[in-house]
């Protein structure tokens, strides 16, 4: 059963000889008694022949037995398809006319076409994903994700990091994202968690000795789920002794240009363009913003009281502010109903709706100037406007009037959905990187009422910031920093606290006592007070790294198994109850035993 070639590598060169394939029957033809079978593996489609005169009687009549996904063993002899060349395939100057057929298993009829351009909802695709893997395209990104982590594991060991493993058990610690909980049945009435990421054990084997520190990491958690979220995922993660900002960045940037170059032939530019978490707030509503296109947010909160708009107004009497974009040249795309759905997009967002004005002519005479917001601008304010904004002829002005944050989130939202969906400004192979550096330490929580950490508890805070913890944590700016490509988070990190007395004064902003630090984390505080040298990472996900790269739809294209988007496993059909026996032997009371 040894095959000399795959169904891909069959070309013009290897004419007249004599060759085995194996693979799975896309197609069948039966061309007035010659029959025509596109053999498939995950390299390739070769044509192959069976002409009677050549393959004999008793082959001939298996071959016309042959159905869609059977599995074949072919030997025959390679000749030109003349001018019946395909040039759609790499084999399309080539066929194989076949002498000795083994069929080496047969196949029922699949649930669905396994084709390129085959419809199949979701659902039926991850139930039977065992014959979804055998698609092309599915087999191109999971081959892409193989080539980019040897990329990866082999840049990182050329620039002396080691790979080490930790563990996905772990201790149990409140904060952050939700945990998976595994029983103990040996400590019974006890829990493991299934970690988020390494995080602790990385800064650990910093303080061990491990200046450099590389995993492919699988993480796990609890969270609703969405096309670029799974319950267990895959980090990049790595870790640095003896380093700042800069050097994290410039490896990190590094590794980025590395796969590329190697995966996809494309240059990136050295460096990337590096903006504060403030101005990616301020200019693009965006911790993340796309760059793939302009269409930049504009502040108008001094503009605002004199604007003769009593929305404007009162936002600024409510310490609001006022911001605006210019969707340039978009009057004919943006209808006044694709207005009102995107109207509807931003009350979705917690808005209470969302002011614009069509610019349908000369921008200089005030009929041109139509919508809601339009009529109620004074013509002092409207020339003002339309020099901050440069409005010509046949633009569309988003406006958004509330607290700041809302303010963010709403225009932040719009200008994605305006410059991705609706006036397809963004390509997917145009690859715009970013650096967004310095957020807020920390974050203000309306639902505990208190400062939570906007990372986690270990990141840095800048020196000059330090004496603010205590007074004012709101305004206290953390060494961290966030790659984005395309409007995407693909990695994120910070400069690590590697000194006890900073760890206790962010602790206790978060309103952790003594107490508590030394039950959640006092391992670690151990760990640092015997000598941890000043360290920083990062993590990238790699499942949405490769759904990049891919332009996958969604992560669960770029994942072998992966779960639905309720969680469930749609193939293992999981989770599934377990019995009372196994629950008692957990220590665990069953739902139906609670309610009894």
């Amino acid at each position: 059963m040894r095959r000399t070639h795959t169904c891909g590598d069959l070309r013009a060169q290897h004419i007249d000889q004599t060759v085995t394939l194996c693979g799975w029957v896309q197609n069948r033809r039966d061309h007035g008694g010659i029959i025509f079978v596109d053999l498939r593996d995950r390299d390739g489609l070769t044509q192959i022949t069976f002409d009677p005169d050549l393959c004999g009687k008793e082959a001939h009549e298996r071959a016309n037995r042959i159905r869609s996904e059977w599995v074949l063993q072919i030997t025959g002899t390679v000749k030109s398809r003349g001018e019946r060349v395909n040039a759609n395939l790499p084999t399309g100057a080539i066929e194989v006319f076949v002498t000795e057929l083994v069929i080496l298993n047969q196949a029922q009829t699949p649930p669905f076409e396994i084709d390129e351009h085959s419809k199949v909802g979701e659902e039926v695709r991850l139930k039977s994903r065992y014959l979804d893997l055998r698609r092309p395209s599915m087999q191109r990104n999971l081959i892409t994700r193989h080539r980019v982590t040897k990329v990866v594991r082999d840049y990182f060991d050329a620039n002396r990091f080691i790979e080490v493993e930790t563990p996905t058990l772990v201790k149990y610690t409140p904060g952050g994202a939700r945990n998976f909980l595994v029983p103990s049945r040996l400590s019974q009435g006890s829990f493991y968690a299934m970690a988020e990421s390494p995080q602790l054990f990385k800064q650990l084997l910093m303080v061990g000795g491990y200046d450099r520190y590389i995993q492919i990491a699988r993480c796990y958690r609890d969270e609703d789920l969405r096309n670029d979220r799974q319950p267990e995922f895959t980090q990049i993660d790595l870790e640095m002794s003896f380093v700042d900002m800069d050097d994290i960045m410039a490896i990190a940037e590094g590794m980025a240009r590395t796969v590329w170059k190697t995966v996809l032939g494309v240059d990136l530019p050295s460096p990337f363009r590096r903006m504060t978490w403030a101005e990616g707030m301020r200019t693009y509503g965006s911790d993340k913003p796309d760059l793939r296109f302009a269409m930049p947010i504009v502040d108008l909160s001094d503009w605002a009281p004199a604007s003769g708009f009593v929305v404007f107004q009162k936002a600024i009497e409510s310490k609001g502010v006022v911001r605006a974009l210019n969707a340039k040249n978009s009057c004919e795309i943006l209808s006044r109903r694709t207005l009102d759905q995107l109207t509807e997009f931003a009350k979705g967002l917690g808005a209470k709706g969302l002011a614009w004005i069509k610019i349908q002519g000369d921008p200089t005479k005030a009929e041109s100037w139509q919508g809601p917001a339009a009529k109620n601008i004074t013509e002092a304010a409207r020339v003002e406007l339309a020099k901050r904004l440069s409005v010509e002829a046949n633009d569309v002005l988003f406006f958004g009037a509330d607290a700041e944050k809302q303010v963010c989130t709403v225009l932040g939202a719009v200008r994605v959905e305006l410059g991705t969906k609706l006036l397809k400004l963004a390509r997917g192979d145009d690859w715009q990187f970013l650096w967004i550096h310095s957020a807020p330490l920390y974050e203000w929580s309306e639902e505990s009422h208190a400062w939570v950490a906007n990372h986690h508890p270990f990141t840095s805070p800048y020196a000059e910031h330090v004496d603010l913890l205590s007074t004012d944590p709101g305004k206290v700016l953390s060494k961290s920093y966030d790659m984005v490509l395309n409007g995407n988070e693909i990695g994120g990190g910070s400069i690590r606290i590697h000194d006890s007395v900073t760890q206790e004064k962010v602790f206790q902003a978060l309103g952790i006592d003594h107490d508590e630090a030394e039950r959640k984390f006092g391992f670690l505080l151990h760990a640092l007070s015997y000598g941890a040298p000043p360290h920083g990472g990062m993590a990238f996900g790699l499942d949405r790294l490769i759904m990049l790269i891919t332009q996958a739809e969604s992560i669960r294209d770029v994942i072998a198994f992966p779960k639905n988007q309720r969680g469930r496993d749609e193939m293992l059909d999981c989770p599934t109850p377990v019995s009372d026996r196994q629950l008692k032997e957990l220590a665990i009371v069953s739902a139906v035993a609670a309610k009894a």
